[in-house]
């Protein structure tokens, strides 16, 4: 009778939290947008935050909303754009980009200033004075890219990033962390591209690089698609008129059009 008497106190504590637990559960549960949940199966997880969003389900729930385009997932490719469509009832184009590092200014190309012995990032190194090469517009080549990639797509070869297409997601990760600002997305497989960001007047430009644009027009009067164009002392390609012809990048003096 005495052992009875605990078990009966344990039996009816089990039962009334069991019925509390099932109360909270029926009337206090936060409803589940199946919508959002679908949405959220077709996304790849990287959370990477290309499309804008915190993650994958940030993205999920603003889809889920339409209160995003459909359109943003870049290391979903093909396969997300599918069956997102197929879920949100829509035809979407899969992102096809690529990040392209804007500089060919390699170790004895680019004049250095001074010899740096900081810390080996691209942002310490930025820090001091701009960095130790003369072209405040060059590649400083510590890495900060190739960490900040999740998809392994960023290399280091002869003391500068080099960008497998293959791999790329176009997250758009390294272009944040550059503090050159020099990586950009672009249409992957673009056959023309103007390597270099240099935005300075050609006698500055000729002090600080041997393959830096002088801003000199020779690519822009040579395209027939009038797909190049100089602005701010930079060649700039509209990919949407870009034939890939190549006569710019015969006409350029400097070799900067590849």
């Amino acid at each position: 009778m005495e052992i009875l008497v605990p078990v009966l106190v344990v039996l009816i504590i089990g039962v009334v939290l069991g019925l509390g637990l099932s109360f909270a559960d029926k009337f206090m549960s936060v409803p589940v947008d199946e919508k959002q949940s679908k949405i959220r199966e077709c996304l790849p997880g990287a959370n990477c935050g290309a499309c804008g969003y915190s993650g994958c389900d940030g993205y999920a729930a603003a889809l889920a909303a339409g209160e995003a385009e459909p359109d943003k997932c870049a290391p979903g490719g093909e396969a997300t754009a599918a069956a997102l469509g197929e879920v949100l009832g829509v035809k979407i184009e899969a992102q096809k980009k690529t990040a392209f590092i804007a500089c060919g200014g390699k170790p004895g190309i680019v004049k250095d200033t001074f010899e740096y012995t900081g810390l080996k990032t691209c942002a310490a190194a930025a820090l001091t004075g701009g960095g130790p090469i003369a072209c405040e517009f060059g590649c400083l080549g510590y890495g900060d890219c190739m960490r900040a990639c999740d998809f392994g797509a960023i290399t280091m070869k002869d003391g500068r990033p080099c960008i497998c297409e293959d791999l790329c997601a176009a997250c758009g990760k390294c272009v944040k962390t550059c503090p050159k600002s020099i990586i950009s997305l672009i249409p992957k497989g673009a056959k023309t591209r103007v390597n270099c960001s240099n935005k300075k007047k050609g006698p500055t430009v000729l002090k600080s690089c041997d393959v830096s644009c002088i801003a000199c027009g020779m690519c822009e009067r040579a395209c027939e698609a009038e797909a190049i164009k100089v602005v701010d002392n930079l060649a700039v390609i509209d990919y949407n008129s870009c034939t890939a012809c190549g006569k710019c990048k015969d006409a350029c003096p400097r070799k900067v059009i590849i």
